[in-house]
């Protein structure tokens, strides 16, 4: 359930109403808010009589369950957007369309020292690139592991982006956790719980990638773990589902931009590079992400993509991601705008 507290409420009443609520056995998971505190509580109990208990009280403006089974990743627990703050300057959910880039794997100190500066000079604000590479095949390329880490850290060095990278096991948290500012799971680990229970305690942002065969609550019940065990800096990412078609990698589901936006608080990232598995259809796919509300973009370049380890059929050039930049500013200046002006009606 959450428990609304009246406009600027004590610090006295809010503990008076937490000492209540565990009266009845429940827990406090959250209190989020500054001039009006939002509490939110878990646990099994008498939930109609501990309702009715708290809206006895004075400093109580609202107490209601939660329909959704996903409680605090709804918008039933918090209404506004909530922005996950990335170093100084990078709010990912805020007043800025954050675009992340760079190559599938991490293959060398030349080539991700080389997409780092392209990519930032072309207007990205985040690195992704590979250490740790989930392959269906057990004789592909697996990645650089912790020297590859140390690779994509050098480059925030020189260039000030952050750096977002996929985890794969809860064992290797701590590890990636040193020296990434993003924790990315990928769609093969979506409903890997030990490994999200885990990100629920590593105390950085998580980019939580749809599942090639999850629906749209299974991806938000799998952030739910993450933010129920701690951590509420969860971003969510559609890459592309997997259906019947084959003419693509996999299918965009554009429309769960949208669909999230009803549904949850948490930012949205849209990543056109493995939706479309083409890079001719990476540009046109960024442009409708940003036209349907998208928060982000996490998009593949390489400076050779002929050459890539993995991922060169879908990887942009670096000279196409900087022309698909200057594509797309006009897409978000009417991003911006829109965002205004749903700011002015809240």
């Amino acid at each position: 359930m959450i428990v609304s507290m009246k406009r600027f409420a004590t610090k006295a009443e809010i503990d008076s109403v937490c000492e209540r609520i565990r009266d009845f056995g429940y827990k406090i998971h959250a209190i989020e808010g500054e001039e009006r505190v939002v509490i939110g509580v878990v646990g099994v109990g008498d939930v109609t009589a501990c309702l009715e208990s708290l809206e006895a009280m004075d400093c109580v403006e609202k107490a209601m369950r939660i329909s959704a089974p996903y409680k605090f990743v709804s918008k039933e627990f918090r209404t506004g957007k909530t922005v996950i703050k990335i170093g100084s300057d990078v709010d990912i959910g805020g007043d800025d369309l954050v675009v992340m880039a760079g190559p599938c794997s991490v293959e060398s100190e030349k080539q991700i020292m080389e997409s780092a500066y392209a990519v930032a000079k072309s207007g990205a604000k985040v690195l992704r690139g590979g250490a740790f590479k989930p392959r269906t095949s057990p004789y592909d390329f697996q990645g650089m592991a912790e020297e590859g880490l140390k690779l994509l850290a050098k480059a925030r060095e020189a260039t000030g982006l952050a750096i977002v990278t996929e985890i794969m096991s809860d064992g290797e948290v701590d590890l990636v956790a040193e020296y990434t500012d993003i924790m990315q799971v990928g769609a093969r680990n979506m409903q890997n719980f030990a490994l999200l229970k885990s990100l629920g305690r590593c105390g950085r942002p998580v980019m939580l990638k749809r599942g090639l065969s999850s629906t749209i609550k299974e991806l938000l019940m799998s952030a739910e773990y993450i933010v129920a065990h701690g951590n509420p800096n969860v971003i969510l990412c559609e890459r592309g589902i997997r259906t019947f078609e084959t003419i693509t990698r996999n299918t965009c589901d554009i429309v769960a931009v949208p669909v999230l936006n009803e549904l949850t608080h948490l930012p949205i990232v849209i990543d056109p590079s493995h939706a479309t598995g083409k890079r001719s259809l990476v540009p046109p796919l960024c442009r409708a992400a940003v036209a349907i509300g998208a928060d982000g973009l996490i998009v593949e370049a390489h400076p050779c993509p002929e050459r890539a380890i993995s991922d060169g059929a879908q990887s942009l050039h670096l000279e196409e991601f900087d022309r698909m930049m200057r594509d797309i500013a006009g897409y978000v200046k009417l991003w911006k705008e829109s965002r205004a002006a749903m700011a002015a009606t809240v």
